[in-house]
């Protein structure tokens, strides 16, 4: 029996794929679950269909990621954090301060995309940080941490 699943499952195959299964376990475990549906012809035209539209649309999404990436990416901005005399902050920069600061200079980026490549900030100075804008597509952006 050929079906098309609708989710991963562990050892058969991922969303989208057509595979081959026992009939008993398509006819009662796959279907009446909900993860697979029967491929029959008009089912594999409709997927082929779906497949098309969605590549479509992430080939969209990947070509304004990597346009706003190049834009990212010679950015330079300046994030403030008390600091003592001697050139060490109280706590430590965040991947939140990051966020805002971007935001204000005109880039709104998730703070979950956001990711720091040092461990952690606790001096001031130059550092750099890592922003994800699609599932491949990164910028990276350099900020300094000054004094306020």
């Amino acid at each position: 029996m050929e079906v098309i699943l609708k989710q991963d499952i562990k050892g058969l195959g991922y969303k989208d794929d057509k595979v081959t299964v026992a009939n008993g376990y398509g006819r009662n475990f796959l279907l009446p679950k909900g993860m697979a549906t029967l491929a029959t012809e008009s089912a594999k035209k409709m997927h082929a269909e779906i497949l098309k539209q969605r590549a479509f649309k992430e080939d969209k999404l990947r070509k304004e990621a990597t346009a706003n990436s190049e834009k990212l990416s010679g950015v330079s901005i300046k994030v403030g954090a008390k600091a003592g005399e001697s050139g060490k902050i109280f706590g430590s920069v965040t991947t939140i301060q990051i966020a805002e600061a971007l935001q204000k200079a005109g880039y709104p980026v998730e703070r979950k995309n956001i990711e720091i490549t040092e461990d952690s900030i606790k001096q001031l100075g130059t550092y750099t940080a890592k922003v994800r804008l699609y599932k491949e597509v990164a910028a990276t952006v350099t900020f300094e941490v000054v004094a306020e």
